[in-house]
């Protein structure tokens, strides 16, 4: 029996996916306080107000919903009692109240819709709006473990199980539930999560119980974001448990999950969150995007040239990374950068083959990052220079029309020979058909200048409007001098272009 139970499929999905989606993620339980409070009476996800569709979520191609399942008990008295955790929700909240959480939606009870968010019912009802819009919608799948309390755990040879040996010698690693002992979710390189139970990835009956879970929550959405997907890889799994794992399974655990799943569902998307230089290796095990971590440590810490390497791999690997400068789990990106920066950073991320990922409250300039187990956002007051930046840069991101269509680096060369400036230029352009899209950043706290040749751009004898779509002016452009010397740009520090390139009309 599945775990979840819906009979009746809306019209319109389960449609293919476009290829550069714009992802917008919302922390559900916060988000819906603060509707709440803004619209003075209880919001869930059955009766959320039409201009937050057309104002908040329009410019987007999917939302990611994170946290609908059901909240776990246990993690929630663990969430209450655990110190350093205390520490951070008065940092957050001024006035932290222990109503206040909610308990992990990464220790899951059981993959249910909450029914204090509106129910299966009120997701369905979610759903179908975002379906009018042509958006569509994720949910998380934590493969890794769920809640030490979760109905899964009446259930046999789905976990990693210890000896009392192992409980009395390792208490911070492994617990006891009646006679059993299991041990706590974790990632090799920290300590557990006590609030967790380990799944067996290496178990048969722990694979068929994700297959058969995923199947049920394909009929909910359009596809899943994995948690820290890498940490059921055989490599990784054997790292981890060693021996207590089991005998290696000849297939990966993810080789066979993917296509099991994405035989009844073709289009039904998989993201995995994953790190430690493992994207390729997990793109070839079946994930439609995969974290691109690696954009963001050298967005946040280095230049343009690392950048521009970043970005000279294959094609192959490029379109299926997810970029992002914020997200639940990293500092707030105006923190992180500061507010100049930031517009560099979201400019490149945000323009790049791939998923395109922005997280709420980043368009606000949001500058609290919440611990997960809250359930309200502290008031901050919008820093209008960053939402309207947003705003302008959110209608100039190549979309739905470039998907099919080519992408490359373009070279910046020196505009003379005492002027190294150049280097911190980046470029690249799309195209498709007669659309030409143009991104120039300067990304460095120095004025930067540099010719760009726009390759493989044919100009001929024409001339061409260069309209910058950020500042709304258009400039015009012999031909024969963008062959020859290329396009000519002077940049203050942090500053970009999103030009749209017509050939001017006779």
């Amino acid at each position: 029996m599945n775990d979840i139970e819906l009979n009746m499929k809306m019209p319109n999905e389960y449609s293919e996916w476009i290829k550069n989606p714009k992802i917008y993620e919302i922390n559900t339980w916060p988000w819906l306080h603060s509707l709440s409070e803004i619209y003075n009476k209880p919001i869930s996800l059955n009766n959320i107000p039409d201009e937050v569709f057309n104002q908040e979520i329009k410019h987007f191609d999917a939302v990611w919903l994170m946290g609908v399942w059901e909240r776990s008990p246990a993690s929630k008295k663990i969430a209450l009692d655990h110190p350093d955790l205390q520490k951070e929700y008065h940092q957050a909240l001024h006035d932290f109240k222990d109503e206040d959480v909610m308990g992990s939606p990464y220790s899951v009870f059981y993959y249910h819709v909450d029914k204090n968010i509106g129910g299966v019912d009120g997701l369905k009802s979610f759903r179908k709006r975002l379906t009018e819009r042509n958006i569509k919608l994720i949910l998380d799948y934590v493969p890794n473990h769920v809640s030490v309390d979760s109905l899964w755990t009446f259930e046999s040879d789905l976990f990693i199980e210890g000896t009392i040996e192992d409980l009395m010698s390792r208490p911070f690693d492994f617990f006891s539930i009646g006679e059993k002992v299991f041990a706590y979710g974790r990632d090799p390189n920290f300590p557990p999560w006590t609030d967790t139970i380990q799944i067996n990835a290496y178990s048969e009956v722990a694979r068929q119980k994700t297959i058969n879970t995923l199947i049920s929550i394909a009929e909910l959405c359009d596809g899943v974001r994995c948690d820290m997907a890498m940490l059921l890889t055989n490599n990784v799994f054997s790292r981890t448990w060693g021996e207590k794992a089991g005998s290696l399974p000849d297939k990966e655990f993810w080789e066979e999950i993917i296509p099991t799943v994405k035989e009844k569902y073709p289009n039904f998307l998989f993201i995995a969150e994953v790190y430690w230089d493992m994207e390729w290796e997990l793109q070839q095990q079946g994930f439609d995007f995969c974290y691109d971590k690696m954009l963001y440590e050298r967005l946040a810490h280095e230049n343009a040239s690392t950048i521009r390497d970043h970005l000279k791999a294959e094609w192959a690997y490029q379109s299926k990374l997810l970029r992002f400068i914020e997200n639940h789990d990293e500092v707030r990106a105006l923190e992180k950068f500061g507010e100049e920066k930031l517009k560099a950073a979201a400019i490149i991320a945000l323009t790049l083959p791939g998923a395109r990922l922005i997280y709420e409250g980043q368009t606000r300039g949001s500058k609290i990052k919440l611990p997960v187990q809250l359930g309200r956002h502290p008031f901050e007051e919008p820093n209008k220079n960053i939402f309207d930046f947003y705003q302008e840069l959110l209608k100039s991101i190549p979309g739905r029309e470039y998907g099919k269509g080519s992408w490359s680096l373009c070279e910046a060369k020196s505009v003379n020979l005492d002027d190294s400036s150049f280097s911190n230029i980046i470029s690249y352009l799309w195209w498709v058909n007669d659309n030409y899209r143009l991104i120039v950043v300067n990304y460095s706290p120095n004025p930067s200048k540099a010719h760009i040749k726009i390759s493989p751009f044919h100009f001929d004898t024409n001339r061409w409007i260069f309209t910058d779509l950020l500042l709304q002016k258009s400039y015009i452009y012999n031909g024969e001098d963008l062959y020859k010397y290329g396009l000519y740009v002077d940049l203050n520090a942090w500053k970009g272009h999103i030009f749209n390139i017509k050939k001017e009309s006779n």
